[in-house]
């Protein structure tokens, strides 16, 4: 889509996003090991139904690094800087894994903004590890920075972990690419927030139309871990998506867009519980 707009929100840190479209708008966002140019398929497709906006979390792409320690929740208040930078009340949220957690902590803190959830091979949390659990997961994967390697040096073998069997070289080399453009700092700062944030307890409290996406063939939240959200979530759906791993929206692109308007198209312009007609 040759409209895709770029722009550069707020201050201390700004936020970078990609949008096209009109109408509703609907949010992206992007794993621990992503940016925004991972849902490049997704933007030119859903740009035709709804005002798309793909973020670079703070840290990543072309989003400011920050100064100090970094708290899970500051990603969620993020979120509500770009929903004001576009006069959005309220919108569709979708995130895929460390992004659908943002959007679970969205959930529970700003429900009132949501229009709807989508969340992608994602996970409540890391609660059910204990404390020298976290702290070795931790130490296994800041390690290798910290004594010197760079994104790039463990991009290549943390893709294979990620991607399914059956993706193409070109899925496989775009997940390479984007672990490549890792801010090293900021990327080992996410490592600590994300493991450390408590779990997601309240799925039982969301109210809004919420749709659970998971690759058949993920090994790091498999179809196990989706099912069990979409069963806490009252009227979740659930889709698996075959022969796709842990970067669905990448490895299969045209099965996940359709699973995505299957769902999102039916809820524009309803009416919504406050009687407020959106769009």
């Amino acid at each position: 889509m040759s409209d895709i707009k770029t722009d550069l929100i707020g201050s201390a840190p700004r936020i970078c996003v990609d949008h096209a479209g009109s109408g509703e708008l609907l949010l992206l966002m992007h794993g621990i090991g992503g940016n925004r140019t991972n849902w490049a398929e997704q933007i030119s497709q859903l740009a035709r139904h709804f005002h798309v906006v793909a973020w670079d979390a703070r840290g990543y792409g072309g989003s400011d690094d920050y100064d100090g320690p970094l708290e899970f929740s500051d990603y969620t208040h993020d979120v509500i800087r770009v929903l004001d930078h576009f006069g959005a009340a309220k919108a569709h949220i979708a995130g895929l894994s460390m992004g659908g957690r943002i959007a679970m902590d969205l959930a529970e803190k700003y429900p009132d903004r949501i229009l709807s959830l989508t969340l992608i091979d994602t996970h409540p949390g890391f609660g059910h590890l204990s404390e020298e659990k976290k702290a070795e997961f931790i130490r296994l994967r800041k390690e290798p920075l910290m004594n010197g390697m760079e994104p790039k040096d463990i991009a290549g073998p943390v893709a294979k972990t990620l991607i399914g069997p059956k993706a193409s070289e070109a899925a496989y080399q775009r997940l390479v690419e984007s672990m490549t453009a890792l801010h090293k700092e900021s990327y080992i700062k996410s490592i600590e927030a994300t493991v450390r944030s408590p779990n997601h307890e309240r799925l039982e409290d969301i109210r809004v139309p919420t749709h659970v996406i998971v690759g058949e063939d993920d090994r790091l939240t498999p179809p196990d871990i989706g099912r069990h959200i979409a069963d806490r979530i009252t009227g979740a759906e659930l889709t698996i998506i075959p022969n796709a791993g842990h970067l669905v929206n990448i490895e299969q692109p045209e099965a996940f867009n359709a699973a995505m308007l299957s769902f999102l198209k039916p809820r524009r312009f309803k009416t919504l519980s406050d009687g407020v007609r959106s769009g």
